[in-house]
């Protein structure tokens, strides 16, 4: 019966390129579902395919890797193939049988499920698995601080590449700099250094700092604070789209290195660049990252809380990499620093052999609360990256910065 697929797929191609190219709309997950809830008729049926076609791709969908796209919490499953088909979870849960939205086997299954989940799936056809893969479901609604907003001054980036570190000798990274519109050349300004920096800053990310920071400057929720994006560092022998090989050894290492780097390094390198000015008072200036970023970004500000005074620290990576375990004893056992600490974690966060952060960020929380540190701790439902930070990000740099000016 191994004709069958390949006749299939042969009918299928014939169909496609008899229709030709058809300049339509965007197609997405919802704008299916509702047109297949519509009852549709013949002419509908065939826009559906169309959109079905163009939201999967028609080679993914002919090589049978059509993958599964996700709108929200709404997901969408596709296969090309004559025989009836569903889709299940990996443990042979049913999810549901998909509807046949064309002559050629074209099949489809729409459908809204619960939030924050992650789980196996496979689409099988007759008892026999054709399709297999995984579904993420995390999806958040940002506040209009995440939002541009009309009237509101708009920063500019700057961006340029460091290659000469001798804290971390070759290495290479980008560094995207903010300057609110507010900033006034010669005044001094407050700071604030991400980590994984250049994806954070991005507009157009999830994360949106830059529109964050325009939002609640201009309300003034936050002072006039100058942004330093640093990506981690890149060895010479690297290929695009490879990650960052020196981002363990930077962020999740204990010591003072990282904050040596920034100190001796990139800072005077912005201000030399960009003609700016930083606030020398330590609670000027305040530290971000997530993950490894979140431990590094702590482990500057306990290095030297003389010149870094505030934290904000994502699905922070305090368990067994590289000794982070040992802050929550740490902290317990030093005198206390002058540090204000927002955490953010959620319950889907890592599980590994090197340990289960959202535990370790409990105990970072009761050892921040022992020793009376000005801290914060926003638990979620997040997984491990940056998607749960994002729209609490407004309100977590509204907290940080509070009393500065």
């Amino acid at each position: 019966m191994f004709w069958r697929p390949l006749l299939y797929t042969l009918a299928f191609c014939s169909a496609l390129q008899a229709q030709g190219p058809v300049p339509a709309p965007l197609s997405s997950p919802v704008k299916i579902q509702q047109a297949l809830a519509a009852s549709p008729d013949a002419s509908q049926l065939e826009k559906i395919h169309n959109d079905v076609v163009r939201l999967f791709g028609k080679q993914n969908l002919l090589k049978g890797k059509p993958g599964t796209k996700v709108e929200r919490t709404t997901v969408a499953w596709a296969i090309m193939d004559m025989g009836a088909a569903r889709v299940v979870r990996g443990n042979g849960t049913l999810i549901g049988e998909m509807v046949r939205v064309g002559d050629d086997g074209l099949q489809v299954l729409v459908q809204k499920m619960a939030n924050f989940q992650e789980f196996n799936y496979r689409i099988e056809v007759e008892g026999m698995a054709r399709v297999a893969g995984m579904v993420h479901l995390e999806h958040y609604e940002y506040t209009a601080d995440s939002e541009p907003q009309a009237g509101v001054p708009v920063g500019k980036l700057e961006k340029f590449d460091w290659n000469e570190s001798q804290v971390f000798p070759e290495t290479h990274r980008g560094v995207t700099v903010y300057i609110p519109q507010q900033y006034k050349a010669g005044e001094e300004a407050c700071l604030m250094v991400w980590q994984d920096g250049g994806r954070h800053v991005d507009p157009k990310g999830s994360m949106r700092a830059s529109t964050v920071f325009d939002n609640l400057i201009h309300q003034k929720k936050m002072p006039v604070t100058i942004g330093v994006f640093i990506d981690p560092g890149r060895r010479p022998n690297q290929k695009p789209g490879e990650k960052a090989a020196n981002r363990g050894a930077e962020y999740d290492s204990l010591g003072d290195a990282y904050s040596r780097f920034l100190l001796t390094e990139i800072l005077p390198e912005v201000e030399k660049r960009y003609g700016v000015k930083f606030r020398q008072e330590p609670e000027a200036r305040g530290l971000a990252g997530g993950s490894s970023g979140g431990i590094c970004a702590f482990t500057a500000a306990w290095e030297r809380p003389d010149k870094f005074h505030k934290v904000l620290s994502w699905v922070g990576t305090f368990v067994d990499i590289r000794g982070g375990n040992a802050y929550p004893y740490l902290l317990r056992v030093t005198e206390r620093k002058p540090i204000r600490v927002y955490l953010l974690d959620g319950v889907n966060d890592l599980d590994n052999k090197f340990g289960n952060w959202p535990l370790a960020n409990r105990m970072m929380e009761a050892s921040l609360k022992y020793m009376n540190y000005d801290y914060r701790v926003d638990w979620t439902e997040c997984f491990h990256g940056s998607r749960g930070m994002a729209p609490h990000l407004p309100e977590a740099l509204t907290w940080l910065w509070r009393d500065v000016k």
